[in-house]
């Protein structure tokens, strides 16, 4: 039997006198968590933010993983020195790391532990905490805050002020939630932002919330501006016509100053609770998740013929683009309900007319490119193999464009009905890098995913900018993606590991990117999770 998620936990974390690795400033920490299940492989969760110029960095961003009790989930915080724009970590400096289970961190709630190096001795005095929490509340606050006349905290120019938000636990105020900075502005309005409930107030419409409003300075000694202290109660009142308005007070300023008034007011817009649905309530719900295979057939691969070629298919059957079409397209499979396959190939000279193609079906029918099942894709990529010739070039566009078609149409739905899920398997470097980027920007704004597997051994560099994990990709035109929607895995770190690995990695981030599509768009499953 599969093993049952219990429930979903969230993890807060923190350190303290992190090694200072940065010349003339201080080290610029980011934590990234790792996860081992049954083999001996390490695969990414997830990373927090950077937090600039800071040896004892509250990170703001959560990790949000599915506690199974019956599974020892072994975890390993990361932290590192973050010098560059690149999403590999191995030319960041290393600040230290700690290995434990999820079942240590659960039991004991707070954990702080020494950070040790690779070599298992101590990261100089660093520590790291991790505060565990149980998710049974679904809801999130919809946040749009401005604020005016704040003091002036900058000698040239105007306080840059960013806010932060504290919920009130047993052991102190816990960061739950940090805004944007808005540069040079005494009367900033914040981006509409959201903070689920659970990490604000625990539900407790009651419970004390901290907000504290800082002036960003780039070398990290933020000034503090003042701060308040409010509930959810009395945010929840707020109008756009009748805002919540609240003083920021600055203690020492008032301690020093008879006439002092405030530091500038804080303005709530609208401060709305809403339910959020999670992954398996749209698929319990009846959404369904589509899968398109595309299978890149250029040049660079070798000629199939050859035992050096990528698409040479072993005296055992196998080659790397068929291993990742079984393993992720067993996964997925289950999620969708006529199990029929759209497969594509790219980049060859087809016939009768060895025109080249950049979206031809692996079976050679258009108007029916369906394959049955994951077997059926097989069956057609073996099939399909010795009538093309391999050419070029490495265009992803007109594939992307393709599946983006059936996202516009499924968006005139007012249900959570479709979602798409694109998996291409390449070999290498894109020839149409622009339009790829301004295809997946405007596939951003649709319920749609793209996964790209990368076979053989080229520089896949170029793929890990797509994956907009280190921030936000952006079309040439300067136009950002709404969210990020790409996820790539070289195929070369799975080579030796189960087909359950490489699925695990490349599927991650996929239940998430589902739940934040349709509730972005306050899109509800189609029928209800848990009719009582």
């Amino acid at each position: 039997m599969a093993a049952q998620c219990v429930t979903k936990v969230e993890l807060t974390v923190s350190c303290d006198h992190l090694l200072d690795k940065d010349i003339g400033s201080k080290s610029d920490p980011l934590c990234v968590l790792l996860m081992n299940s049954s083999e001996s492989r390490w695969f990414e969760v997830a990373r927090t933010e950077k937090v600039q110029n800071c040896l004892s960095p509250k990170f703001a961003k959560k990790f949000v993983i599915d506690y199974y009790f019956e599974i020892v989930q072994k975890l390993r915080f990361g932290i590192y020195d973050i010098d560059n724009k690149t999403v590999d970590l191995s030319d960041d400096d290393f600040l230290g790391e700690l290995e434990c289970t999820l079942g240590q961190v659960v039991s004991s709630k707070k954990l702080t532990r020494p950070l040790m190096l690779k070599n298992k001795s101590p990261a100089g005095k660093g520590t790291i905490t991790i505060t565990a929490e149980e998710i049974k509340d679904n809801r999130v606050v919809n946040f749009e805050v401005e604020a005016r006349k704040l003091d002036n905290k900058d000698f040239f120019g105007k306080s840059d002020p960013y806010l932060e938000f504290y919920k009130q636990t047993q052991t102190g105020w816990q960061l739950a939630h940090r805004t944007e900075v808005v540069n040079n502005n005494l009367n900033p309005t914040w981006k509409p932002f959201r903070i689920p409930l659970q990490s604000l107030c625990g539900g407790d419409m009651d419970k004390p919330i901290k907000v504290e409003c800082y002036d960003y300075d780039s070398d990290g000694s933020h000034d503090l501006i003042g701060s308040f202290e409010t509930t959810m109660t009395r945010l929840k009142q707020a109008s756009r016509t009748s805002p919540a308005e609240f003083e920021c007070i600055n203690s020492k300023k008032k301690q020093k100053k008879k006439s002092y008034k405030n530091s500038g007011v804080v303005s709530v817009k609208l401060c709305q609770v809403v339910k959020e649905y999670t992954f398996l309530d749209y698929i319990m719900g009846g959404c369904q998740i589509n899968f398109t295979v595309a299978v890149d057939f250029t040049g660079s691969n070798g000629d199939p013929r050859s035992p050096q070629s990528l698409h040479y298919i072993s005296p055992q059957g196998i080659n790397e683009y068929l291993s990742a079409i079984w393993s992720v397209g067993n996964v997925v499979q289950d999620y969708d309900s006529d199990k029929m396959f759209p497969a594509f190939g790219f980049g060859a000279q087809i016939p009768p007319t060895w025109q080249v193609s950049h979206e031809f079906p692996l079976n050679f029918n258009p108007a029916n490119p369906f394959c049955a099942g994951v077997e059926g894709v097989v069956e057609a990529y073996r099939a399909c193999l010795p009538q093309v010739k391999l050419y070029g070039p490495t265009n992803f566009s007109p594939i992307i464009n393709h599946v983006a078609c059936f996202g516009k149409q499924a968006v005139q739905q007012t249900t959570a009905a479709q979602y798409f899920v694109l998996l291409i398997i390449t070999d290498g470097v894109i020839t149409d890098m622009d339009e790829t980027r301004s295809a997946i920007v405007n596939a951003s704004r649709l319920p749609m995913s793209i996964i790209i597997i990368g076979v053989g051994s080229a520089d896949f560099s170029a793929m890990e900018f797509l994956d907009g994990d280190d921030g936000c990709l952006r079309s040439l035109t300067g136009e950002a993606a709404m969210r990020d929607i790409v996820q790539f895995v070289p195929f070369r770190q799975f080579k030796d590991a189960s087909s359950q690995a490489l699925a695990q990695s490349v599927l991650a981030e996929l239940p998430q990117q589902v739940a934040s599509f349709f509730n972005l768009f306050k899109l509800k499953p189609p029928r209800d999770p848990n009719p009582s």
